[in-house]
């Protein structure tokens, strides 16, 4: 088998891809196998109806993304029915977060479509191997993890109340929501991913996917089976930039998450470096500023001319013109064996629209319903239309030895922020990659006026720029949870799990 080193969310779904690779799994088996384990079980935060996107970078030859994101559905219905079966929530999640839930708020899920074309392409190992993981924990049933808990925490009333299955799944008899450690089982899950196991195309045209179109038709969703039957994964190029001696690829258009990061890299390099923590902390407020604030300009909503803009924003951040430019709930696993793979997933299911379709154990996303991402709303997206999406899987590669760092993050709008941070202390500040990731954060806040910069304890934040510090208690999942692994010939495999998300690393 080949040696490597897994760093994922939760310790069950990094012991799943460890075992995998125990049977002779190669980096993307692993994250594959850790992923399918993620989705199904870190309850809240994830669902197997969700999107993903999936980084490659082999040994010899340039790194690819596979996008299994959201798409539009609605082939068949007329814009008529835009917004139907959709209700407002709001709760407290790092502060007030408004989304829309219900069951039009489900987009076409392309997460499995996106593994298995990663697993047929890439993978070693066969297809129902790597989803035997998740059935087994999803049959004996799974202990409740902390992220989780906390998640539900904060969303269970407002998401996972409304739906009668939902709630009976996540909430006790007198009420409660579970708490960590309690045991969560979820009826016909199991069944489910036995059908994807057996042939991932059930859940795009087969029985598994018809009872998913009509459950979520019946109930006034735009989601139907035409759309399922449609889907299709789709290998992008991704965008790259350079920090330091490390060559960086990440998520490209029709997402923003990879562009946005790149951008950040790369002005963050021209800026230069910096000769002390409160200079850090104003090179990366004016960064985020920058590509945050040129992002909700320019790209949000931006569908058709996304590319143009991504290439304009790119083209100042080389610039180094910062004046210019300033015109949850995910999941990811990021793998490298010593073979010189390296594989990062980053998957996401919105904030979950609470919907699970009758005797499927399937809960569905609410990426119609992402207010943050959709500012213009949906009604003028045709059905077809990848998503709009934060998620960055980046995988970066030293120029001067072939060294290789996998890594990516949950987090929303904090995803490209987080990564950019753990990037650029990592490759620009030479920190060790523990220190990197467990240093303390910042994300500047641009939705309402005046601005903000949230923090977390240890840095000399202070009212600048028009924007006023947001202090946090401590270390916050708030602010991401970054999983990276790095390997390199002269030291081996290293992995880091982000303690803000409670993350493991195994292998």
């Amino acid at each position: 088998m080949s040696k490597l080193r897994i760093a994922a969310g939760t310790r069950i779904a990094a012991e799943a891809g460890a075992a995998v690779a125990e049977q002779g799994g190669n980096a993307v088996d692993a994250a594959i196998a850790a992923m399918v384990v993620s989705v199904c079980t870190d309850t809240g935060i994830m669902s197997p109806g969700c999107g993903a996107f999936v980084t490659v970078w082999p040994p010899d030859a340039e790194p690819v993304v596979i996008d299994g994101y959201a798409e539009m559905p609605g082939r068949g219905y007329g814009n008529q029915h835009f917004g139907e079966a959709t209700h407002e929530v709001v709760f407290d999640y790092g502060g007030d977060t408004r989304q829309l839930v219900g069951y039009g708020t489900i987009a076409t899920p392309g997460g499995f479509a996106g593994l298995a074309h990663a697993s047929q392409q890439y993978g070693r190992l066969p297809w129902n191997s790597l989803v035997e993981p998740a059935i087994d924990w999803v049959e004996r049933g799974f202990p409740l993890t902390g992220g989780a808990a906390e998640y539900l925490g904060f969303t269970h009333a407002a998401i996972y109340s409304w739906h009668p299955d939902s709630y009976r799944v996540l909430h006790h008899d007198d009420g409660s929501p579970l708490a960590q450690g309690d045991i969560v089982r979820i009826p016909g899950l199991a069944d489910s991913l036995r059908s994807i196991a057996s042939d991932a195309g059930s859940l795009y045209g087969g029985e598994l996917g018809q009872r998913i179109a009509r459950g979520v038709r019946e109930n006034g969703g735009l989601l139907g089976i035409e759309d399922l039957q449609a889907y299709e994964a789709v290998v992008r190029e991704p965008v790259r930039a350079r920090i330091g001696d490390w060559e960086v690829a990440s998520n490209p258009p029709p997402a923003v998450g990879g562009s946005c990061l790149a951008a950040m890299l790369l002005l963050l390099d021209r800026l230069g470096p910096t000769d002390s923590l409160q200079r850090e902390v104003e090179s990366m407020v004016t960064t985020q500023r920058a590509i945050l604030g040129f992002r909700a300009s320019r790209l949000d909503g931006a569908h058709h001319a996304l590319p143009r803009e991504v290439e304009r924003m790119l083209e100042l951040a080389e610039l180094g013109d910062h004046s210019l430019l300033s015109a949850p709930s995910t999941s990811h696993v990021s793998v490298v064996d010593a073979d010189g793979l390296a594989c990062a997933i980053t998957a996401s299911a919105g904030y979950g629209s609470g919907a699970m379709v009758e005797g499927t154990g399937f809960w569905l996303n609410n990426s119609l319903g992402e207010i943050d991402l959709l500012t213009k709303g949906v009604g003028g997206l045709s059905p077809g239309t990848r998503m709009a999406s934060n998620m960055a899987p980046t995988i970066a590669r030293r120029r001067s030895d072939g060294a290789l760092l996998a890594l990516g993050s949950p987090g929303a709008s904090r995803i490209t922020t987080a990564i950019a941070q753990v990037l650029a202390n990592f490759a620009g500040r030479n920190m060790n990659l523990a220190d990197a990731v467990t240093h303390p954060r910042l994300h500047v806040e641009l939705a309402a006026e005046p601005g903000t910069i949230a923090f977390e304890p240890g840095l000399p934040v202070v009212p600048m720029q028009g924007l006023e510090p947001r202090p946090f208690d401590g270390p916050s999942m708030y602010f991401g949870g970054v999983q990276a692994v790095l390997w390199s010939r002269q030291d081996g495999l290293s992995g880091i799990a982000d303690a803000r998300r409670g993350g493991y690393v195994a292998g």
